[in-house]
């Protein structure tokens, strides 16, 4: 009697469990993205900044000395093509340790979603020049001649040139423009949205958002210091080739 007692107890937890996996709209929950770094598999935390020791796909020896970016707009999608976007954004800054998770600041629906996708960067309904109190304390601006607007990363630190003299190195980027004719500025855009695939929602979840930095130097363009180390946000050149790289960078992580 008692067996069949907990045979019936542990068929009706499973039993739950399926409708919380299964039923969205049953319960509903914040969930928390957290921000984790590697260098082509190897963990990146402050703690490994301001020392040269990694090495891109040239074969450059560089070390990270800042790293921040903006992300935005998370969304969830269903099967049935319905959205959940969560309006705001998050600057994340490795540098200081700050922002390196994100809770989302309302519910979503338990249940199994076909992906989660977020903005690098900001749209161009975001990106509206000094409309952020906090990303303008931040200086994470951009100046007028270059269309204003916000930075989407900075990502600094020195490389052994060729040389073999330390230089420092500024990949920031923005909105591409060409501002060869200052009275008539020519964008493309270059943020790009993030697709982390499908996930499954449990109350309270924990999501890994893994960005690999070395994919920054890596792929389609391979990235060369010794060519292109500074003065990249009014490059358009640059900015479209940052873009492109910047495709292969996030991917997911642990989900629990």
């Amino acid at each position: 009697m008692r067996k069949l007692i907990a045979i019936i107890i542990l068929s009706v937890v499973g039993f739950s469990s399926c409708v919380e996996d299964e039923v969205p709209g049953l319960q509903q929950t914040n969930v928390s993205l957290n921000f984790k770094h590697n260098w082509g598999g190897t963990a990146v935390t402050s703690t490994n900044f301001n020392t040269i020791q990694y090495f891109n796909e040239n074969n450059d020896e560089l070390s990270i000395e800042k790293l921040r970016y903006l992300i935005s707009d998370v969304t969830f999608h269903k099967a049935n093509g319905e959205t959940i976007v969560i309006h705001g954004y998050n600057l994340v800054d490795v540098t200081n340790s700050e922002n390196l998770s994100y809770v989302t600041p309302i519910q979503i629906p338990i249940g199994t979603y076909t992906n989660v996708s977020f903005t690098f960067g900001f749209d161009n309904t975001d990106n509206v020049d000094g409309a952020y109190a906090d990303l303008n304390s931040a200086s994470w601006n951009v100046p007028m001649m270059m269309g204003g607007g916000y930075h989407f990363m900075q990502l600094e630190g020195k490389f052994i040139n060729n040389v073999a003299a330390e230089q420092g190195y500024q990949y920031h980027t923005i909105k591409a423009v060409n501002n060869t004719d200052p009275m008539n500025l020519v964008f493309q855009d270059t943020f790009f949205t993030v697709n982390l695939g499908p996930i499954i929602v449990h109350n309270n979840s924990s999501v890994d958002v893994n960005m690999n930095i070395a994919e920054w130097f890596k792929d389609p363009y391979l990235w060369k210091l010794n060519d292109w180390n500074s003065m990249l946000m009014p490059n358009f050149a640059a900015q479209v080739k940052m873009y492109d790289n910047g495709q292969n960078v996030f991917s997911l992580g642990i989900v629990n």
